[in-house]
C-alpha cells in the first residue's frame, strides 16, 4: 500500500493489535458477499498481514493465491503466518502488480484503496490482470462515519490538539463513500458495479484494551499518539476513558463498518 509518511505501518504485529483483530472478520464478510466460484485464481492487492488470503484460503476453494504488498515486514509476516501451499507473497505495489499466465479470475483488495493516491490508475491496473469475465473487488473502511472506535478517537485527539483535525482518516479518505468507489469502477472501465455496506463489531474487554494498540505506533492514530508528550497522552487516555461507552463489567462494544464495491471485466 501506498501511505503517507506519518500512517507508519512499519510492523505486522502491531497493525495486528490495532486494526488486524477487525480486519480478519471483515474480510470473511466481504468474501461472502463476493460469492466467487471454487477453484479461481486470485491476486490480493495489498495483502497486508495477511486477512483476506487467509480468509480466501479458508472460504474461497481457490487453486492460487498470490499476494502481494509494498511493505516487505507485512509480507515477511504474513508469509510467516500462512502456510497454506496455495498462497504465494511478493514485495509489490499497486503499480507494479503480479502477472500470471492466463490472467487472474478475481483480483481483490482489502483496506487498501484510500492509501493509493491515483485510485483510479490502480483499479485500472487491477482490471489489467483479470481474464474476460472476472471481477476487481475492493473494501474500505467507512471512516467518516462507520467506524466508532476511531471516530470516538479524533473527535476527542482533535479536541485536545488541533492537528490531528488535518490527520483523521475521515477528513483525509473521501473515496471511502460507495458514491466514490461507485464512480472509480466505473472510471476504471468496469462494469456492473455495484456497492455493499459490511459490518462487524469491534468489542473490547477494557480502556486498556481499547487504548493499548494506540501506543504502538502503526498507523495514523496511533503515529499521532506517538507524537505526543507523556501528558497529553495521558490526558488523551483520561478523555477517552470518559467519553467511551464503557458497560458495567469495564468492556467497550462499538460496531465498524466498511464498503464493498465489485465490478467485472467485459472486454
Amino acid at each position: 500500500m501506498t501511505t503517507a509518511a506519518n500512517d507508519n505501518w512499519a510492523s505486522g504485529d502491531a497493525y495486528e493489535a490495532y486494526m488486524g483483530r477487525w480486519s480478519r472478520p471483515m474480510a470473511r464478510s466481504f468474501l461472502q458477499w463476493l460469492d466467487r466460484a471454487p477453484q479461481g485464481n486470485w491476486l490480493d492487492v495489498g495483502c497486508g498481514t495477511g486477512a483476506l488470503t487467509t480468509a480466501i484460503c479458508d472460504l474461497c476453494d481457490p487453486s492460487s493465491v498470490t499476494a502481494c504488498d509494498p511493505s516487505e515486514p507485512f509480507v515477511q509476516h504474513a508469509r510467516g503466518h500462512i502456510s497454506d501451499a496455495r498462497a504465494s507473497f511478493q514485495v509489490a505495489g499497486a503499480g507494479d502488480l503480479p502477472r500470471r499466465e492466463g490472467d487472474f479470475d478475481a483480483v481483490v483488495s482489502g483496506l487498501v484503496l484510500n492509501f493509493i493516491p491515483d485510485t483510479t490508475a490502480a483499479v485500472a491496473g487491477m482490471r489489467e490482470r483479470l481474464r474476460s469475465g472476472g471481477t476487481v473487488a475492493a473494501y474500505v473502511w467507512d471512516y467518516s462515519d462507520g467506524m466508532e472506535f476511531l471516530r470516538h478517537f479524533w473527535d476527542e485527539a482533535g479536541a485536545l490538539d488541533e492537528r490531528a483535525r488535518e490527520l483523521s482518516e475521515g477528513r483525509r479518505f473521501p473515496v471511502c463513500r460507495p458514491d466514490a468507489l461507485q464512480a472509480i469502477f466505473a472510471g476504471a472501465g468496469l462494469a456492473l458495479v455495484e456497492t455493499h455496506a459490511l459490518s462487524t463489531p469491534t468489542h473490547f474487554s477494557s480502556i486498556d484494551d481499547y487504548w493499548t494498540p494506540f501506543l504502538r505506533g502503526s498507523g495514523p492514530a496511533p503515529a499521532f499518539v506517538a507524537s505526543l508528550t507523556p501528558e497529553k497522552r495521558d490526558e488523551l487516555k483520561e478523555r477517552m476513558r470518559r467519553r467511551l461507552p464503557v458497560r458495567s463489567d469495564g468492556s467497550i462494544h462499538l460496531d465498524a463498518r466498511a464498503w464493498a464495491v465489485r465490478g467485472d471485466f467485459r472486454p
